[in-house]
């Protein structure tokens, strides 16, 4: 038969709360507060599922960077200002490796079809697209 009684440790940090200056707590420490995540997609709020119960023990703050501020220095002293840009000193928009290819009437045409409600480009798109051009 087992023992039933005498002392059981609890697991929280303090078994009983002393009386004024020597409380301590005894719901297991310091929690997690529960922190607001701006820039989500509707219906993922994470503040609701934060505070649906306690979260564990106490966060490390998360270093933040501090915004450049507009009257800094530059960090690219060397670095013209039109760089990226095909206009002035500097290498051009060929340094962005974008595809060099234009598109066509036709997918010109079918892009503005998806969005037009009359159907009238879409009119347009297939009589070129049928006359081969």
């Amino acid at each position: 038969m087992a023992q039933q009684g005498g002392y059981r440790k609890p697991a929280n940090p303090a078994p009983v709360s002393g009386p004024g200056a020597l409380s301590q707590r005894t719901d297991g420490g310091p929690t997690q507060g529960a922190k607001y995540m701006p820039g989500m997609p509707y219906g993922e709020n994470t503040m609701s599922q934060q505070t649906a119960a306690p979260m564990a023990g106490k966060a490390e703050p998360a270093p933040m960077a501090l915004p450049t501020p507009l009257d800094a220095p530059t960090m690219r002293p060397n670095e013209p200002v039109t760089s990226g840009i095909n206009l002035g000193d500097g290498v051009g928009s060929e340094a962005m490796r974008l595809p060099n290819t234009k598109p066509t009437l036709l997918e010109i045409l079918r892009t503005v079809a998806a969005n037009d409600p009359s159907g009238d480009t879409e009119l347009i798109y297939r009589a070129l697209e049928d006359s081969g051009y």
